[in-house]
């Protein structure tokens, strides 16, 4: 083993990491230093009536924050266009005014929620009593708008209209914002992840100049022995694919494609759906899904289908399903240009949160290897795993957020959906394509734990039986 170039590569190591650090930094924006949400806004229930000049909209509120953003409130222009303002502000407990500011009535929509952001984030103290404000100081009948209330979530949150308390709520939404305790940590935790990668990567190396073995050196002596096996493994079944094939690997752009468009087709039209950008929406899904359920069939299939070569030479069996794993992500790759393609298409705007595909990409990888292993090992010991399987996939596939969107899941069974590492996989990258934010710090972490622990899991067993594989094939 060559150790300086064990050093180089080490070195490498960390400044790729320390730049991905930066990246995310970058690319995370506001996200990593403050946490957004949004109170909980009653059911409307009518019109309050036409908000004049000598009318004043007082609606008190406590928010555990720290900051206001914008406000949203329900609106009725009555089907017309209103000359008049409306002024929103907000008032602490003693009437000092900390924020102030208006919309034009022609630019409202009639009974439509209208989001009003504000020109600078409201500094408040959490739980401390806080006065909502809605005025029209220009207005007159015939000339104004109304907001809606509904029944109130609690008493000490009733309306007041001229000072007068109602029995009513504002339909409103606060948007808040927390500072994200990730702020102020952020770069000891890359300090601390880089001190623990440099201890790890000097051990690495004083292990290898005294020829101790350990896991990562072994790891990297196979790559090495076997990495030209594993190679031409990849070529052989990406080739058998597409062997006779007249249009050969252009089915890597065809077959999302097609399904893409019979599913909107189907969804768009006959059903009506009403997702924003339908297309991106569901060929992100399609592709994800598709590359997960043919990369663990060819898996599947990987100690069976090659009993000859496992019976007469040496070699690591977990190769073979690595192998088929790897050789299916080249049609991912490929599918993933076509997302690139879907965007151009749709013109959606290409934004920096795209360098967080890869972690997408290889947090799916990372899950067909680990189910990859599980159903390779199964189908050694029970035949009719395939056939099992076939159905699992389908029922899997059904039970993801693909082709409908994830708001008619009741929330009853948000707790089993979110078991679903497909489901964590598709609404990271949804994120990413679609919005065009870098996803939230928690989803970096949901996807990788709802990824990796498969893979850990697929490793363990794999593991555990491969010695029993020869007496089975």
């Amino acid at each position: 083993m060559n150790i300086k170039y064990l050093q180089k590569a080490c070195a490498l190591i960390l400044a790729l990491f320390l730049l991905s650090a930066l990246l995310f930094y970058w690319v995370q924006g506001s996200q990593i230093h403050y946490r957004e949400s949004q109170t909980v806004a009653v059911d409307p229930a009518a019109p309050i009536g036409e908000l004049t000049r000598d009318i004043e909209l007082r609606q008190p509120f406590t928010a555990e924050t720290d900051e206001i953003i914008a406000v949203s409130v329900l609106l009725s222009t009555y089907a017309r266009e209103n000359s008049s303002h409306l002024d929103i502000s907000i008032e602490d407990s003693a009437g000092a005014v900390l924020v102030q500011t208006e919309v034009l009535s022609s630019e409202i929509a009639d009974n439509a929620v209208r989001r009003i952001d504000f020109p600078a984030p409201v500094r408040i103290m959490s739980g401390a009593q806080y006065n909502l404000i809605l005025t029209s100081p220009d207005s007159v009948s015939g000339n104004a708008i109304s907001a809606w209330s509904g029944a109130p979530l609690s008493a000490e949150q009733l309306l007041y209209v001229n000072g007068e308390k109602t029995d009513q709520t504002l339909h409103y939404q606060l948007h808040l914002r927390t500072q994200s305790w990730l702020s102020s940590a952020y770069w000891y935790l890359v300090a601390a992840a880089t001190l623990l990668m440099a201890a790890y990567f000097c051990y690495f190396i004083r292990a290898a100049k005294n020829n101790r073995m350990t896991f990562a050196l072994r790891m990297l002596l196979i790559l090495q022995r076997y990495g030209y096996l594993m190679k031409q493994l990849i070529g052989r079944d990406f080739k058998t694919r597409y062997k006779r094939s007249v249009l050969g690997v252009c089915w890597s752009f065809l077959n999302p494609l097609l399904t893409m468009l019979v599913q909107y087709i189907v969804f768009s039209t006959l059903f009506r759906s009403d997702i924003p950008n339908f297309q991106l929406y569901l060929l992100v899904g399609i592709v994800c899904f598709n590359f997960f359920s043919e990369a663990t069939g060819v898996a599947l299939q990987a100690i069976v289908g090659n009993a000859s070569l496992i019976t007469k030479v040496y070699v690591p069996k977990y190769i073979y399903p690595v192998s088929r794993v790897l050789s299916s992500g080249i049609n991912l790759l490929f599918s993933v240009i076509l997302l690139f393609i879907m965007m151009v298409f749709t013109r959606t705007p290409f934004r920096p949160a795209l360098v967080f595909v890869p972690f997408g990409l290889i947090c799916l990888l990372a899950l067909c290897i680990g189910m990859g292993f599980i159903l390779s090992t199964a189908m050694v010991f029970f035949r009719d795993t395939q056939f099992l399987w076939g159905v699992v996939s389908m029922l899997w596939m059904y039970a993801t957020p693909i082709f409908y969107p994830e708001t008619i899941i009741p929330a009853r069974l948000m707790p089993l959906y979110k078991c679903n590492p497909m489901y964590h996989v598709i609404r990271f990258l949804r994120t990413i394509f679609l919005d065009g934010a870098a996803p939230l710090p928690k989803a970096f972490l949901f996807c990788g734990i709802a990824c990796f622990v498969p893979l850990l899991l697929g490793t363990l067993v794999f593991k555990k039986n491969q010695d029993k594989f020869i007496l089975n094939l």
